[in-house]
């Protein structure tokens, strides 16, 4: 499913927490994942929610930024969301890709590209 911003974005429960508390802490962003969840991100892989909360920590303590779900788009099992993310960084704004995949209602990987 695609959207503008007159179409609200229909986000899975889990992914819509995710986005959530990216706004908030690295903990409650931990907790939207599997304890064995795998986030990629600028090419590093955290595994774990322990990993995922200091990978969070860090980006956050490294950049300010926001981040805009722009659409979504649904297949086999995962859910990529075209997002705008705004900050004090080299390039802003630019959009990224999250691809997730979920089990039992959380998130068990995130990869993010451009």
């Amino acid at each position: 499913m695609q959207t503008n911003k007159d179409t609200p974005i229909h986000l899975h429960p889990a992914i819509a927490a995710y986005f959530a508390a990216d706004a908030s802490d690295a903990a409650s962003v931990a907790q939207c994942f599997t304890e064995t969840a795998i986030v990629i991100d600028e090419r590093r892989q955290h595994r774990g929610r322990v990993a995922i909360a200091q990978w969070k920590a860090e980006a956050t303590a490294k950049y300010r930024y926001t981040s805009e779900p722009l659409r979504v788009d649904v297949s086999e099992g995962e859910a990529t969301v075209h997002v705008r993310v705004t900050g004090d960084f080299s390039g802003s704004p630019v959009e990224l890709r999250y691809r997730f995949s979920l089990e039992d209602d959380r998130i068990a990987s995130l990869e993010i590209t451009p």
